[in-house]
């Protein structure tokens, strides 16, 4: 059984226009499943929808065998999903340990557990650890993402749902990045993964998925969209 099932997921942000438009895709447990696509695809809202920022005009999200479409976002959180959107999801005000404490948040009446959390978090991220007690605005482009995805993996969820983790950042930076994504997926996260830089999504992805204005167009494993893959980019960036 996948860890997260969708089924005929209808959603948009106005009443009759729909951006997703019966969208079936599934995450196999202790992978990470990629999906790609042209600008205005869905990509961005189909993640919003899993975590109950949208709700689905119809259809089923289930994870780990419950139905949990319909759920508001800290319900989910609890459920065991972690989201990091677009950008860098911090407060640049607060110290990097502030911010991780945040994360932690609905587990703060468990104080060892929080503890425990951070702990797991500085370890999986040891420049966190060297920047603890500072402010999160001196962190680097690279530092921030790193602590928006910290921020998430302390309450240890099962599945982390990560939107563009390479945008704005240099290739270096974001390679750093994406190596960090596969270290908590070896950990033992499942990761659903919306990305434009396709060449990496297909490097890092154990299942794709493209979506072309809000239906799969395509799908398969990471082998099938590498051999194909100058026609993958040409439609994904085209909507050919």
């Amino acid at each position: 059984m996948a860890l997260l099932e969708l089924q005929g997921i209808v959603a948009g942000y106005v009443e009759g226009i729909d951006i997703l438009n019966g969208v079936n895709l599934g995450v196999a447990r202790g992978t990470v499943t990629g999906v790609i696509g042209p600008n205005g695809a869905g990509k961005s809202t189909l993640l919003k929808t899993i975590f109950g920022f949208l709700s689905p005009r119809s259809g089923r999200i289930v994870l780990d065998g419950r139905e949990v479409q319909g759920l508001a976002p800290h319900e989910l959180k609890r459920a065991g999903i972690g989201y990091v959107p677009q950008g860098a999801n911090i407060f640049p005000q607060l110290t990097v340990h502030e911010n991780l404490e945040l994360g932690a948040w609905v587990f703060r009446h468990d104080r060892a557990r929080v503890a425990s959390m951070l702990e797991r978090a500085y370890d999986a991220f040891p420049r966190l650890r060297e920047k603890r007690r500072l402010r999160a605005t001196v962190l680097s482009g690279g530092e921030a993402k790193m602590l928006s995805v910290a921020k998430e993996l302390v309450t240890d969820p099962r599945l982390l749902l990560v939107d563009e983790p390479s945008a704005g950042l240099a290739p270096r930076i974001a390679d750093r990045v994406y190596d960090r994504l596969r270290e908590v997926q070896a950990g033992g996260v499942t990761i659903l993964l919306v990305d434009q830089n396709i060449t990496k999504a297909v490097e890092v992805s154990d299942y794709l998925y493209m979506l072309e204005i809000g239906r799969v167009r395509r799908e398969g494993p990471r082998q099938d969209f590498a051999d194909q893959l100058r026609e993958i980019i040409r439609d994904a960036l085209l909507g050919a």
